[in-house]
């Protein structure tokens, strides 16, 4: 199989400045005080951590580690809700989901969400879950070319009675944890693109039988920042759960575009049940959090500090997976659409030209709605509403690009031991991957998605196989408006 070019930016840890005093961004829990209308304090779930183990040397995977080997589409048809168009919400690998299926040398099974949610009353039971097998996958430019995965498990709405009203542009996230503790769930994490004031359930779990999930929940959980919490899960290794989140296995997190999650990818890690037993917290409970990674948010300043380096209000972080090989290599890897254009602003693309700012008339001075690739401001030449542009506000760039960061566990074993504060740690090397990209060749929604290097949400979630080092990403609207699955081999 081909090694695609891989434009990799290797980095250096840098030194952002000096610690701050409090301790909203530290690794560490603490004491949360209820606002009006969360559940009552005594409703929690497992006890604080209460000690960590020495910090890992760090040996981490390199950029050359990762092989592509093609892609597959997605099974069914498109009547909704039961279809992967406008899905791909979340996905999560399990290793014993498919088991005729290890002959062609991909074991196992995807859940992958089915259409979104949508609002006031339009398809609020959208977000189904569905398993389906992997075949071999194909390099190919042609979307037609490629194989096609089979159902295991027909769309189910698992989700029912969960999360009620929150439908608008959902954000949801999974993860496939077979535990001693617990045996096999799917944790699932859901939120919106703007989330209610009122403090809200953000996790639950299911059985992977889904037409009887058992789901149980929702948990709160203590984390810095409410929009940091519902778009990704992962699953922490055990042993490094064990050394360095006491125990803690499952990694949850969120960005959100303008920085208003932390101007960032965040990380932490929680666990849903009580003790050794598997039971789980009881529905409405608290739960600790160790805080792996957190950058500042947009919220508390519009300067760029404690922020990830390169850092732009348009970048898009939709998937996260904790990457290991037989070597013990390892990473942290997250998965986006990464702004890197000369200029960005908050507003609509300018029908004459992917290089001219097209902002939003009204928010001019309200706060720096054009930037310049620096996160200098914009000159006041730029802070113009075009004329013709369509309905699709939103944050926007001269370029985008899909994009992994990879990130040194060691660096998050330090902020949870509280050696770094939680905006330290930045990533060792990002790789872009347009190379194998499909691009909406179908045109859909081009108004929304944008187009050229100006299409926004180009990848999305993204799911590893520990035992046959398999990396699975989704790429949004590349079968019309279905994603497609591209798989690379780690190691």
């Amino acid at each position: 199989m081909r090694r695609i070019r891989l434009a990799a930016d290797l980095l250096g840890i840098v030194a952002l400045g000096v610690l701050c005093s409090c301790n909203l961004l530290s690794g560490a829990p603490s004491a949360v005080t209820p606002e009006p209308g969360e559940p009552p304090s005594g409703q929690t779930g497992a006890p604080p951590p209460t000690s960590r183990a020495e910090m890992p040397s760090g040996q981490v995977i390199g950029v050359d580690a990762f092989e592509y080997l093609g892609a597959f589409r997605l099974p069914g048809g498109d009547e909704r809700p039961g279809t992967f168009a406008y899905g791909g919400n979340a996905m999560t690998f399990r290793p014993d989901g498919d088991p005729g299926g290890a002959a062609d040398g991909f074991p196992g099974s995807l859940f992958i969400t089915g259409h979104a949610r949508l609002p006031y009353g339009e398809l609020p039971n959208g977000d189904q879950v569905a398993e389906i097998d992997i075949p071999a996958p194909v390099q190919s430019d042609s979307i037609d070319a490629l194989g096609q995965a089979e159902f295991l498990q027909e769309f189910e709405d698992v989700a029912r009675g969960y999360f009620e009203g929150l439908d608008e542009i959902t954000r949801v996230g999974m993860v496939y944890l077979d535990h001693p503790a617990t045996g096999p769930r799917i944790h699932l994490t859901w939120g919106q693109h703007l989330q209610p004031d009122q403090p809200f359930g953000t996790h639950a779990w299911f059985d992977p039988t889904l037409d009887s999930p058992n789901t149980t929940g929702p948990w709160f959980l203590d984390a810095p920042l409410g929009y940091s919490l519902n778009g990704y899960m992962l699953e922490i290794p055990q042993a490094w759960a064990e050394a360095y989140t006491d125990g803690y296995p499952v990694g949850t997190g969120r960005f959100r575009d303008g920085g208003w999650s932390g101007m960032g990818p965040a990380l932490h890690a929680y666990r849903p049940w009580i003790d050794d037993s598997g039971a789980p917290a009881a529905d409405g409970s608290r739960l600790p959090v160790v805080t792996l990674l957190q950058y500042e948010s947009s919220e508390v300043t519009e300067t760029f500090e404690h922020a990830l380096v390169g850092y732009q209000h348009p970048d898009e972080w939709e998937g996260a997976a904790w990457l290991t090989t037989p070597a013990g290599e390892s990473a942290v890897l997250f998965a986006g659409t990464k702004s890197t254009g000369d200029k960005y602003w908050y507003g609509y693309v300018n029908p004459q030209g992917a290089d001219r700012p097209c902002v939003d008339q009204e928010l001019v001075g309200q706060y720096t709605v054009c930037r310049m690739a620096d996160g200098t401001a914009c000159p006041d030449s730029d802070l113009r509403e075009c004329a013709g542009h369509t309905d699709y506000r939103g944050w926007w760039t001269t370029r985008f690009e899909a994009m992994f960061l990879l990130y040194d566990p060691a660096d998050l074993a330090a902020v949870a031991s509280g050696a770094k504060a939680s905006w330290e740690p930045q990533p060792y090397a990002r790789i872009t991957i347009e190379d194998v990209l499909f691009s909406n060749p179908s045109g859909v929604e081009t108004d929304m998605l944008g187009t050229g290097d100006q299409r926004r949400y180009r990848i999305g979630e993204a799911s590893f196989d520990r035992q046959n080092g398999l990396l699975y990403v989704l790429e949004l609207f590349a079968d019309g408006a279905k994603p497609v699955v591209h798989v690379w081999r780690v190691g």
